[in-house]
Parts: C-alpha cells; sequence; structure tokens
C-alpha cells in the first residue's frame, strides 16, 4: 500500500493486516519521503506490517519506530540471530518461506522461537515473492509445528474455495497482494470487497 486515499478505501473494508513494502527492488517500494496523512488515525484493530528483504537492523528498527508498525514481515535470508534481535526489541517477526515441491519444512523449526507467525509463499527464480504463482498446498501437510502461519502465493477469487482442502490446525489466513491491484501498490477495491464476502461465506460454512 502507499496511497492514502487507496488505503483508507481498503481500511473500510476491516481486513486484519496491511502491509507496507520497504524494499528497494519492489515496484511497491516506499521511499523514504513517505508519509501518509491515514497513518495519524489508523485503526489499532487492523496491524500495520513492514516487509523487509535482507536489510540492516537497524534500517528495520527505524521504520518500525517512525511508522509505528505492529508487525515484520521477512522476505529475504534473514537468520535466527537476527530475528532474535528484533525480538529482543520487541518487534514481533514474521519470518517467510518461499516453498517449492523440495522444500524442507523442518527448517522452520529453528525459527519457531524467534517468530510469532510464518508466511508460506512460492518460490520464485531470482526475486522474493511478488509473481502471483501458486505452489501445490498439500505440501502444507508437511508441517507440524504450532507457530501460526499466513499462505501467499498466486491466490484470487477463482481459486478461494481450495482453500477450505487445507486442514493444517496452524493455518490461519491468507496474504493477497497482485492478483488484487490495479497497479503495484495500488488495491483494486472491488475485488478486495469481493475478497472479504467470499472469506466470510466460507467462514460461516
Amino acid at each position: 500500500m502507499r496511497d492514502s486515499e487507496n488505503i483508507k478505501d481498503v481500511l473500510a473494508i476491516k481486513l486484519d493486516f496491511m502491509g507496507f513494502i520497504f524494499f528497494e527492488k519492489s515496484s511497491r517500494h516506499l521511499d523514504e519521503n513517505w508519509e501518509p496523512e491515514v497513518f495519524q488515525d489508523f485503526p489499532t484493530e487492523i496491524k500495520k506490517v513492514g516487509v523487509f528483504v535482507n536489510a540492516e537492523i537497524e534500517k528495520v528498527v527505524e521504520k518500525v519506530r517512525r511508522y509505528q508498525l505492529d508487525m515484520v514481515q521477512l522476505h529475504g535470508n534473514e537468520s535466527v540471530d537476527y530475528c532474535q534481535k528484533l525480538q529482543s526489541l520487541r518487534i514481533p517477526v514474521m519470518k517467510a518461506f518461499s516453498v517449492d515441491k523440495d522444500f524442507d519444512f523442518k527448517q522452520t523449526e529453528k525459527f519457531q522461537n524467534v517468530c510469532i507467525q510464518f508466511l508460506f509463499d512460492t518460490k520464485a527464480e531470482g526475486g522474493y515473492g511478488g509473481h502471483g504463482k501458486i505452489f501445490d498446498w498439500t505440501l502444507l501437510e508437511n508441517y507440524t509445528l504450532n507457530v501460526p502461519f499466513l499462505l501467499a502465493g498466486g491466490i484470487d477469487l477463482d481459486n478461494l474455495e481450495n482453500l477450505q482442502l487445507i486442514k493444517n490446525k496452524a493455518f490461519m489466513g491468507i496474504d493477497v497482494n497482485s492478483k488484487f491491484e490495479i497497479k503495484p501498490a495500488e488495491k483494486d477495491i472491488a475485488k478486495i470487497k469481493r475478497l472479504r464476502e467470499e472469506l466470510d461465506r466460507l467462514n460461516a460454512n
């Protein structure tokens, strides 16, 4: 998210998280002068999540404090020690993992005490997410920890029904992006509203 009016429109739909990308190579990157007016009365029930990729810890801490972020989502090769340092500063961490058919879910074990959530995204060639492709969700059966996780990668209105096939008790929700955008960092409000309606319908069943 980047535009104040677009942010306001999405906030009105009452989602749980809103992401802000602080990665220079992303088309959704927020520059150093970004100061959205909407943050002055941002609803506390919606968590502001800062997305980082192999950033210096000092930069992460500066952005967390500057924008009063509730959590950081780490999409790079950040170590357990890196996550622990953020945890020691009382910054909640969601660690993202890139999943393909060869992914070993055991590698999440060493992060279980330094992260409050995980995110499983589709592995991208030479990149860090944002490609809109789906992975084989049956692989999630190999995840056995209690740390809750979000699912990302290629989720759209056409495959939401398939989310009901995921029976892993740690599955807590989805992270959507490119499939619900008009252009990078600008959400399609009509599609987000439909997403909210469909998720409510599925949860009611």
